[in-house]
């Protein structure tokens, strides 16, 4: 393994009893698997819960396994969940749910991460998502000041950086703590913090690249990931986190959210609206399900292929509703051409041995597909094994005469470092075809090359302009650096020209 940590998407719930020195203790715990079930499209790797219990010997306690939601919590059995959610009680919980890109099935790599203190400002539990572009820096810090690290993770890193500023009597204050952390952090991050005085703290860094919520309901604090948590529930006058803000609540105070550094030009994720989000959520403000239904308006505005006695296949189920706008637009039957076995986790998240998790994912119609031509419509195109698998599949099982690839996303040239599984310029389709400098506008001699090396009869992208448009957010104020290579921190930058001089 390479010293780069372990790249996480992820997803975070946190409740707090806001009254819970005025009245009766409410068991907080027992909505967190509810609620990480909402966001288990974030991750399916691991789940776990930190809790506080001012009433227990143990004031924080911490429940996390690999497995799904359902399986870390017991909801299959009804006996066994309710006895781990009252072991686990609390007036404060965070959730979270995992998946990584790399490293191992363990359950030591399950969040939140907890660190035991006889101080009880210095015990605390993390939970995070997104990525620190600069770990290998912050890790070889820790290690030359004789830190050792385990797990080899971003959320191992914080939580040392974090004890260092927790220093003193407890007393210093949580801005100041989260606006040194924020100079030394380059990345994406939201991090829910919690420590035994029963104090948590929510933080969102500078730029928003990670989306994360919240809003009250009956006395009772919720913060999540994406909305689709809180409206669920009957929250709907939510408030996103701002960028550069942290929200904090305490027995003593209520809460209160304030600024810990000064506001920035955002650089909001935008594969959260074409791949990773909720259909259901808003973030910040703006709506996945209509971003998508645009993404594939757009795409059929521009399309030019005769779509006489066509048909118009999503691959299921991120490309849906795209894949549905398209052939709305374009006057041409959308089909369930192919069905998903929905036991079977995303392939973009999974990794190993994709082609035969792709066949058992997916099995084509041939009763529907066979001698006809066929539009087929995903959200993005990434290394391309998925779609290669899934149009060949389409020729011999589903019969297709003609298939037409169409992208709800511009192509993928550049590496995340900020939290995506979005790999190395190396690994990338697009980057056969494409090299720094090119315009962005693929040619058609270059679209005709990339439609033949995946087994189809056409290939067209989205271009970004129509992306920025139907996410309804300008250029400058997402971050866009997989699809135009211009990275929102230095870090990002730099790691990505190391890439290229790679190549070179």
């Amino acid at each position: 393994m390479s010293s780069e940590s372990l790249r996480e998407e992820c997803g975070i719930a946190a409740v707090y009893q806001l009254d819970q020195l005025s009245a009766p203790p409410v068991n907080v715990t027992r909505y967190i698997p509810g609620f990480l079930l909402d966001l288990q499209n974030r991750g399916q790797l691991s789940a776990g819960v930190t809790s506080y219990n001012p009433r227990t010997e143990r004031l924080l306690q911490t429940h996390k396994d690999v497995g799904n939601v359902e399986q870390v919590f017991r909801m299959y059995s009804g006996h066994k969940h309710r006895t781990l959610i009252e072991r686990y009680s609390g007036t404060v919980a965070v959730g979270h749910v995992r998946y990584a890109t790399s490293g191992q099935e363990d359950r030591n790599f399950a969040q939140p991460f907890e660190r035991i203190h006889g101080r009880k400002w210095k015990w605390f539990s993390i939970a995070f998502n997104g990525n620190l572009a600069n770990f290998d820096a912050l890790k070889q810090e820790l290690i030359e000041k004789g830190y050792h690290i385990t797990y080899n993770t971003d959320t191992e890193v914080m939580m040392h950086y974090f004890n260092r500023e927790l220093k003193g009597d407890g007393s210093r204050s949580y801005k100041d703590i989260f606006s040194e952390l924020a100079k030394v952090f380059d990345g994406a991050f939201t991090i829910a913090f919690l420590n035994a005085c029963g104090d948590m703290v929510v933080m969102r860094d500078p730029l928003g690249i990670k989306p994360i919520c919240y809003g009250i309901k009956d006395n009772v604090l919720v913060v999540a990931s994406e909305s689709v948590v809180l409206t669920r529930i009957g929250i709907m006058d939510y408030q996103d986190l701002e960028p550069g803000s942290i929200l904090v609540a305490t027995p003593n105070e209520g809460y209160r959210v304030e600024r810990y550094c000064e506001p920035r030009k955002t650089a909001h994720c935008q594969f959260e609206w074409v791949y990773f989000a909720n259909l259901a959520s808003r973030l910040d403000r703006q709506s996945v399900f209509k971003a998508r239904r645009t993404m594939g308006e757009l795409l059929a505005d521009s399309e030019e292929e005769e779509n006489t006695d066509a048909l118009c296949v999503p691959v299921p189920e991120t490309a849906k509703i795209a894949g549905e706008a398209f052939g709305y637009k374009l006057g041409i039957p959308v089909i369930e051409g192919i069905v998903r076995n929905r036991y079977v986790g995303r392939t973009f998240i999974e990794g190993e041995n994709r082609q035969a998790v792709i066949l058992r994912k997916f099995t084509p119609l041939r009763e529907l597909m066979e001698n006809k031509k066929v539009f087929l419509v995903d959200d993005s195109l990434v290394r391309a094994a998925t779609l290669k698998t899934i149009v060949e599949d389409l020729r011999i099982r589903g019969g297709a005469a003609e298939i037409h690839v169409r992208i709800a996303c511009p192509a993928i040239i550049a590496p995340c470092f900020y939290g995506i599984n979005i790999p190395t310029v190396r690994e990338l389709f697009a980057t056969r075809f494409w090299r720094p400098g090119q315009s962005l506008d693929f040619s058609s001699e270059i679209l005709a090359a990339m439609a033949e090396e995946i087994g189809a009869d056409s290939l067209k992208y989205l271009s970004i302009d129509k992306l920025t448009k139907a996410i309804g957010f300008a250029e400058d104020e997402l971050c866009t650096a997989c699809i135009n290579t211009c990275y929102p921190t230095p870090t990002g930058t730099d790691r990505y020209q190391n890439q290229i001089n790679q190549l070179n």
